[in-house]
Protein backbone atom coordinates (compact mmCIF):
# COMPACT_ATOMS: atom_id res chain seq x y z
CA UNK A 1 0.00 0.00 0.00
CA UNK A 2 2.78 2.30 1.33
CA UNK A 3 4.79 3.53 -1.65
CA UNK A 4 1.77 2.00 -4.43
CA UNK A 5 -0.83 3.94 -3.10
CA UNK A 6 -4.15 2.46 -2.37
CA UNK A 7 -6.60 2.51 -4.70
CA UNK A 8 -10.20 1.11 -5.71
CA UNK A 9 -8.78 -1.72 -7.39
CA UNK A 10 -7.60 -2.91 -4.08
CA UNK A 11 -10.76 -2.81 -2.81
CA UNK A 12 -12.24 -4.86 -5.65
CA UNK A 13 -9.78 -7.50 -4.88
CA UNK A 14 -10.61 -7.48 -1.14
CA UNK A 15 -13.87 -7.85 -1.53
CA UNK A 16 -13.30 -10.49 -4.61
CA UNK A 17 -11.22 -12.22 -2.40
CA UNK A 18 -12.99 -15.77 -1.01
CA UNK A 19 -10.26 -16.73 1.83
CA UNK A 20 -10.80 -15.85 4.90
CA UNK A 21 -7.46 -15.73 5.67
CA UNK A 22 -6.46 -13.25 2.65
CA UNK A 23 -8.66 -10.96 4.22
CA UNK A 24 -7.58 -11.23 7.58
CA UNK A 25 -4.23 -10.39 6.03
CA UNK A 26 -5.41 -7.27 4.02
CA UNK A 27 -7.33 -6.01 6.86
CA UNK A 28 -4.05 -6.05 8.83
CA UNK A 29 -1.72 -4.56 6.12
CA UNK A 30 -4.01 -1.78 6.27
CA UNK A 31 -4.98 -1.21 9.75
CA UNK A 32 -1.46 -1.39 10.63
CA UNK A 33 -0.44 1.81 8.34
CA UNK A 34 -3.27 3.34 8.49
CA UNK A 35 -2.48 7.10 9.99
CA UNK A 36 0.43 6.81 8.80
CA UNK A 37 1.83 9.89 7.04
CA UNK A 38 2.52 8.64 3.95
CA UNK A 39 -1.37 7.98 3.68
CA UNK A 40 -3.04 10.98 1.30
CA UNK A 41 -6.49 12.10 2.71
CA UNK A 42 -7.77 10.02 -0.27
CA UNK A 43 -6.05 7.03 0.33
CA UNK A 44 -7.25 7.54 4.44
CA UNK A 45 -10.99 7.92 3.52
CA UNK A 46 -10.47 4.74 1.12
CA UNK A 47 -9.38 2.97 4.55
CA UNK A 48 -12.28 4.19 6.55
CA UNK A 49 -14.15 3.06 3.94
CA UNK A 50 -13.09 -0.95 3.93
CA UNK A 51 -12.63 -0.81 7.87
CA UNK A 52 -16.45 -0.18 7.61
CA UNK A 53 -16.74 -3.13 5.31
CA UNK A 54 -14.53 -4.86 7.42
CA UNK A 55 -16.47 -4.77 10.80
CA UNK A 56 -19.13 -6.63 9.05
CA UNK A 57 -17.28 -8.94 7.47
CA UNK A 58 -18.20 -12.82 8.57
CA UNK A 59 -15.42 -13.77 9.48
CA UNK A 60 -14.36 -13.46 13.37
CA UNK A 61 -10.84 -13.87 12.52
CA UNK A 62 -11.28 -10.79 10.35
CA UNK A 63 -12.38 -8.58 12.56
CA UNK A 64 -9.74 -9.89 15.38
CA UNK A 65 -7.46 -8.62 13.32
CA UNK A 66 -8.52 -5.17 12.99
CA UNK A 67 -9.40 -4.60 16.38
CA UNK A 68 -5.49 -5.77 16.85
CA UNK A 69 -4.04 -3.37 14.90
CA UNK A 70 -6.80 -0.36 15.18
CA UNK A 71 -7.16 -0.24 18.98
CA UNK A 72 -4.38 2.04 19.74
CA UNK A 73 -5.51 4.61 16.66
CA UNK A 74 -6.12 8.07 17.56
CA UNK A 75 -7.41 8.02 14.21
CA UNK A 76 -9.63 5.42 13.42
CA UNK A 77 -13.57 6.46 12.93
CA UNK A 78 -15.90 6.30 16.35
CA UNK A 79 -18.45 4.65 14.33
CA UNK A 80 -15.57 1.64 13.59
CA UNK A 81 -14.03 1.78 17.00
CA UNK A 82 -17.83 1.16 18.48
CA UNK A 83 -18.85 -1.37 16.27
CA UNK A 84 -15.36 -3.24 17.13
CA UNK A 85 -15.98 -2.90 20.89
CA UNK A 86 -19.78 -4.09 20.55
CA UNK A 87 -18.22 -7.28 18.99
CA UNK A 88 -17.89 -10.66 20.33
CA UNK A 89 -15.38 -10.73 23.01
CA UNK A 90 -11.86 -11.78 21.17
CA UNK A 91 -13.01 -8.36 18.99
CA UNK A 92 -13.88 -5.89 21.52
CA UNK A 93 -11.79 -6.69 24.14
CA UNK A 94 -8.45 -4.92 22.34
CA UNK A 95 -10.69 -2.17 21.35
CA UNK A 96 -12.16 -1.58 24.76
CA UNK A 97 -9.10 -2.40 27.06
CA UNK A 98 -6.85 0.37 24.52
CA UNK A 99 -8.96 3.18 22.48
CA UNK A 100 -8.89 6.49 23.32
CA UNK A 101 -11.80 7.17 20.91
CA UNK A 102 -14.38 5.66 22.52
CA UNK A 103 -16.10 8.06 25.10
CA UNK A 104 -17.28 7.54 28.75
CA UNK A 105 -20.22 7.38 27.16
CA UNK A 106 -19.96 4.68 25.40
CA UNK A 107 -17.99 2.71 27.63
CA UNK A 108 -20.39 2.72 30.21
CA UNK A 109 -23.40 1.79 27.83
CA UNK A 110 -20.82 -1.40 27.33
CA UNK A 111 -20.87 -1.90 30.97
CA UNK A 112 -24.11 -1.97 31.52
CA UNK A 113 -25.36 -4.05 28.55
CA UNK A 114 -22.41 -6.51 27.51
CA UNK A 115 -20.67 -9.31 29.01
CA UNK A 116 -17.87 -10.04 31.93
CA UNK A 117 -15.44 -9.85 30.02
CA UNK A 118 -15.64 -6.55 28.61
CA UNK A 119 -16.13 -5.58 31.61
CA UNK A 120 -13.17 -6.48 32.54
CA UNK A 121 -11.56 -5.43 29.95
CA UNK A 122 -12.81 -1.88 30.32
CA UNK A 123 -11.92 -1.84 34.36
CA UNK A 124 -8.08 -2.58 33.32
CA UNK A 125 -8.24 0.68 31.31
CA UNK A 126 -5.16 3.17 31.42
CA UNK A 127 -7.50 5.76 33.01
CA UNK A 128 -11.00 4.70 33.84
CA UNK A 129 -12.71 8.26 34.81
CA UNK A 130 -14.99 8.09 38.12
CA UNK A 131 -18.45 7.81 35.84
CA UNK A 132 -16.80 4.34 34.26
CA UNK A 133 -15.96 3.49 37.78
CA UNK A 134 -19.41 3.82 39.12
CA UNK A 135 -21.34 2.21 36.12
CA UNK A 136 -18.46 -0.69 36.96
CA UNK A 137 -18.83 -0.86 40.61
CA UNK A 138 -23.09 -0.85 40.13
CA UNK A 139 -23.44 -3.20 37.04
CA UNK A 140 -19.98 -5.02 36.79
CA UNK A 141 -19.26 -8.34 38.83
CA UNK A 142 -16.61 -9.15 41.47
CA UNK A 143 -14.06 -9.66 38.52
CA UNK A 144 -14.40 -7.02 37.26
CA UNK A 145 -14.72 -4.94 40.17
CA UNK A 146 -11.58 -6.36 41.52
CA UNK A 147 -9.72 -5.35 38.36
CA UNK A 148 -10.58 -1.85 38.71
CA UNK A 149 -9.50 -2.04 42.16
CA UNK A 150 -6.30 -2.68 41.55
CA UNK A 151 -6.28 -0.12 38.93
CA UNK A 152 -4.33 2.76 40.33
CA UNK A 153 -5.34 4.86 37.30
CA UNK A 154 -8.75 4.69 38.14
CA UNK A 155 -10.69 7.31 39.48
CA UNK A 156 -12.96 5.96 42.12
CA UNK A 157 -14.89 8.40 44.33
CA UNK A 158 -15.64 7.59 47.84
CA UNK A 159 -19.42 6.64 47.60
CA UNK A 160 -18.63 3.86 44.79
CA UNK A 161 -15.61 2.67 47.27
CA UNK A 162 -18.03 2.45 50.01
CA UNK A 163 -20.40 0.43 47.40
CA UNK A 164 -17.59 -1.94 46.51
CA UNK A 165 -17.15 -2.52 50.21
CA UNK A 166 -21.07 -3.55 50.89
CA UNK A 167 -21.24 -5.05 47.39
CA UNK A 168 -18.43 -7.29 47.66
CA UNK A 169 -16.77 -6.92 51.01
CA UNK A 170 -16.69 -10.14 51.84
CA UNK A 171 -14.59 -11.19 49.54
CA UNK A 172 -10.99 -11.61 50.42
CA UNK A 173 -9.44 -10.78 47.10
CA UNK A 174 -11.44 -7.50 46.83
CA UNK A 175 -10.36 -6.58 50.59
CA UNK A 176 -6.81 -7.18 49.48
CA UNK A 177 -6.87 -5.10 46.58
CA UNK A 178 -9.01 -2.40 48.46
CA UNK A 179 -6.45 -2.32 51.36
CA UNK A 180 -3.55 -2.25 49.12
CA UNK A 181 -4.96 0.85 47.04
CA UNK A 182 -3.15 3.82 47.30
CA UNK A 183 -5.24 6.09 48.78
CA UNK A 184 -8.37 4.77 50.90
CA UNK A 185 -10.57 7.02 52.26
CA UNK A 186 -10.79 7.03 55.99
CA UNK A 187 -14.72 5.89 55.96
CA UNK A 188 -14.33 3.27 53.50
CA UNK A 189 -11.33 1.93 55.49
CA UNK A 190 -13.35 1.74 58.46
CA UNK A 191 -16.23 0.42 56.74
CA UNK A 192 -13.83 -2.16 55.33
CA UNK A 193 -12.64 -2.96 58.85
CA UNK A 194 -16.21 -3.90 59.83
CA UNK A 195 -16.73 -6.62 56.90
CA UNK A 196 -13.44 -8.23 57.45
CA UNK A 197 -14.54 -8.14 61.43
CA UNK A 198 -17.95 -9.83 60.46
CA UNK A 199 -16.16 -12.47 58.45
CA UNK A 200 -13.84 -12.94 61.32
CA UNK A 201 -16.70 -13.52 64.03
CA UNK A 202 -17.99 -16.27 61.55
CA UNK A 203 -14.64 -17.61 61.58
CA UNK A 204 -14.12 -18.16 64.77
CA UNK A 205 -17.83 -19.14 65.69
CA UNK A 206 -17.22 -21.76 63.17
CA UNK A 207 -13.70 -22.88 63.75
CA UNK A 208 -13.27 -22.68 67.23
CA UNK A 209 -14.96 -23.44 70.51
CA UNK A 210 -16.30 -19.89 71.57
CA UNK A 211 -19.36 -18.76 72.68
CA UNK A 212 -21.47 -16.49 70.48
CA UNK A 213 -20.71 -13.90 73.26
CA UNK A 214 -17.16 -14.41 73.38
CA UNK A 215 -16.31 -14.66 69.60
CA UNK A 216 -18.47 -10.63 69.60
CA UNK A 217 -16.52 -9.69 72.21
CA UNK A 218 -12.78 -10.23 70.25
CA UNK A 219 -13.94 -9.20 67.17
CA UNK A 220 -15.13 -5.34 68.64
CA UNK A 221 -12.59 -5.39 70.63
CA UNK A 222 -10.05 -5.82 67.31
CA UNK A 223 -11.90 -3.60 65.69
CA UNK A 224 -12.07 -0.63 68.06
CA UNK A 225 -8.42 -0.90 68.32
CA UNK A 226 -8.39 -0.37 64.44
CA UNK A 227 -10.62 2.10 64.50
CA UNK A 228 -8.98 4.10 67.30
CA UNK A 229 -5.24 3.63 64.94
CA UNK A 230 -7.42 4.87 62.13
CA UNK A 231 -8.54 8.08 64.08
CA UNK A 232 -5.35 8.83 65.32
CA UNK A 233 -3.85 9.26 61.74
CA UNK A 234 -6.52 11.20 60.25
CA UNK A 235 -6.23 14.62 59.43
CA UNK A 236 -9.58 16.94 61.05
CA UNK A 237 -11.56 16.56 57.63
CA UNK A 238 -10.86 12.75 57.23
CA UNK A 239 -11.53 12.45 61.01
CA UNK A 240 -15.20 14.16 61.31
CA UNK A 241 -15.67 11.96 57.74
CA UNK A 242 -15.05 9.04 60.22
CA UNK A 243 -17.29 10.00 62.83
CA UNK A 244 -19.99 10.59 61.01
CA UNK A 245 -19.58 7.27 58.86
CA UNK A 246 -19.33 5.59 62.33
CA UNK A 247 -22.75 7.97 63.65
CA UNK A 248 -24.90 6.62 60.86
CA UNK A 249 -24.00 3.23 61.13
CA UNK A 250 -24.32 2.85 64.68
CA UNK A 251 -21.08 1.97 65.60
CA UNK A 252 -19.92 5.35 67.73
CA UNK A 253 -20.55 2.99 70.60
CA UNK A 254 -19.72 4.05 74.26
CA UNK A 255 -16.73 1.75 74.45
CA UNK A 256 -15.30 3.18 71.18
CA UNK A 257 -15.50 6.47 72.65
CA UNK A 258 -13.83 6.07 76.11
CA UNK A 259 -10.94 3.84 74.65
CA UNK A 260 -10.11 6.60 72.18
CA UNK A 261 -9.93 8.77 75.43
CA UNK A 262 -7.86 6.15 77.12
CA UNK A 263 -5.61 5.98 74.89
CA UNK A 264 -5.15 9.69 74.25
CA UNK A 265 -6.98 10.51 71.25
CA UNK A 266 -8.54 13.77 72.47
CA UNK A 267 -9.17 14.72 68.69
CA UNK A 268 -11.60 11.88 67.91
CA UNK A 269 -13.09 11.77 71.84
CA UNK A 270 -14.44 15.20 70.93
CA UNK A 271 -15.39 15.14 67.50
CA UNK A 272 -17.44 11.89 68.67
CA UNK A 273 -18.77 13.25 72.00
CA UNK A 274 -19.95 16.67 69.46
CA UNK A 275 -21.52 14.32 67.13
CA UNK A 276 -23.46 12.30 69.54
CA UNK A 277 -24.69 15.35 71.18
CA UNK A 278 -25.57 16.92 68.15
CA UNK A 279 -23.72 20.14 69.21
CA UNK A 280 -21.22 22.23 67.46
CA UNK A 281 -17.54 20.67 68.32
CA UNK A 282 -16.17 24.19 69.53
CA UNK A 283 -19.21 24.33 71.86
CA UNK A 284 -18.42 20.63 73.11
CA UNK A 285 -14.75 21.64 73.49
CA UNK A 286 -15.67 24.37 75.73
CA UNK A 287 -18.07 22.08 77.93
CA UNK A 288 -15.53 18.59 78.28
CA UNK A 289 -12.68 20.64 79.26
CA UNK A 290 -14.79 23.52 81.81
CA UNK A 291 -12.81 23.71 85.16
CA UNK A 292 -16.26 23.30 86.81
CA UNK A 293 -17.67 20.07 87.32
CA UNK A 294 -21.17 20.84 85.54
CA UNK A 295 -19.94 21.27 81.63
CA UNK A 296 -18.53 17.83 81.31
CA UNK A 297 -21.83 16.48 82.99
CA UNK A 298 -24.14 18.33 80.79
CA UNK A 299 -22.08 17.41 77.48
CA UNK A 300 -22.19 13.26 78.50
CA UNK A 301 -25.85 13.36 79.44
CA UNK A 302 -26.49 15.22 75.72
CA UNK A 303 -24.45 12.65 74.16
CA UNK A 304 -26.71 10.17 75.54
CA UNK A 305 -23.75 7.58 77.33
CA UNK A 306 -24.86 5.36 80.06
CA UNK A 307 -24.10 6.79 83.25
CA UNK A 308 -21.47 3.83 84.32
CA UNK A 309 -19.60 5.47 81.58
CA UNK A 310 -19.12 9.35 83.62
CA UNK A 311 -16.96 8.20 86.39
CA UNK A 312 -14.22 6.38 83.51
CA UNK A 313 -14.56 9.91 81.46
CA UNK A 314 -14.72 11.78 84.41
CA UNK A 315 -11.02 10.67 85.68
CA UNK A 316 -9.59 9.89 82.01
CA UNK A 317 -10.04 13.44 81.98
CA UNK A 318 -8.29 14.18 85.23
CA UNK A 319 -5.76 12.14 84.36
CA UNK A 320 -4.91 14.35 80.73
CA UNK A 321 -4.97 17.02 82.42
CA UNK A 322 -1.53 15.68 84.43
CA UNK A 323 0.26 13.76 81.93
CA UNK A 324 1.71 14.02 78.44
CA UNK A 325 3.61 11.53 76.26
CA UNK A 326 7.23 11.33 76.75
CA UNK A 327 8.26 10.59 73.43
CA UNK A 328 9.94 7.71 74.34
CA UNK A 329 9.29 3.73 73.16
CA UNK A 330 5.59 2.61 74.20
CA UNK A 331 4.66 6.11 75.78
CA UNK A 332 1.07 5.31 74.42
CA UNK A 333 0.99 1.72 76.54
CA UNK A 334 2.39 3.53 79.50
CA UNK A 335 0.05 6.62 79.38
CA UNK A 336 -2.89 3.97 78.94
CA UNK A 337 -1.54 2.42 81.61
CA UNK A 338 -1.79 5.41 84.17
CA UNK A 339 -5.43 6.33 82.82
CA UNK A 340 -6.20 2.74 83.88
CA UNK A 341 -5.04 3.00 86.95
CA UNK A 342 -6.54 6.44 87.74
CA UNK A 343 -9.90 4.63 86.51
CA UNK A 344 -10.03 1.76 88.13
CA UNK A 345 -9.33 3.80 91.68
CA UNK A 346 -12.28 5.69 90.60
CA UNK A 347 -14.46 2.67 90.33
CA UNK A 348 -13.59 1.84 93.75
CA UNK A 349 -14.17 4.41 95.80
CA UNK A 350 -17.85 3.86 94.03
CA UNK A 351 -17.54 0.12 95.23
CA UNK A 352 -17.84 -1.26 91.88
CA UNK A 353 -14.66 -3.74 92.00
CA UNK A 354 -12.84 -5.21 88.72
CA UNK A 355 -10.90 -8.40 88.44
CA UNK A 356 -7.91 -7.13 85.90
CA UNK A 357 -6.28 -3.98 85.09
CA UNK A 358 -7.20 -4.34 81.09
CA UNK A 359 -8.93 -2.01 78.96
CA UNK A 360 -10.67 -4.28 77.19
CA UNK A 361 -11.94 -6.43 80.44
CA UNK A 362 -13.09 -2.91 81.70
CA UNK A 363 -14.80 -2.01 78.57
CA UNK A 364 -16.65 -5.20 78.54
CA UNK A 365 -17.68 -4.69 82.18
CA UNK A 366 -18.42 -1.37 81.83
CA UNK A 367 -20.95 -2.32 78.66
CA UNK A 368 -22.69 -5.00 80.44
CA UNK A 369 -23.23 -2.94 83.28
CA UNK A 370 -24.86 -0.33 81.16
CA UNK A 371 -27.11 -3.14 79.53
CA UNK A 372 -27.81 -4.29 83.19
Amino acid sequence: MTGQGLSKADVERLLADPSPDRRAETAERIAAEFGADSMTDAERRLAEDIFRLMVRDAEVRVREALSRQLKESPAVPRDVALALASDVDSVAVPMLHYSDVLTDEDLIEIVRSQAPAKQVAIAGRRRVSPAVSEALIESGDEQAVGVLVANESAEIPEAALQTVVDRFGASADIQDKLTFRPTLPISVAERLMNRVSENLRQHLLTRHPLSAEMAADLVLQARERAVVGLAGEAGAGDLERLVAELHRNRRLTPSLVLRALCMGDFAFFEASMARLAGAPLVNAQSLIHDAGPLGLRAIFDKAGLPATFFPAVRAALEVSRELQFDGEAHDRERYSRRMMERVLTQYGDLGVTFEAEDLDYLLRRLNRLAAA
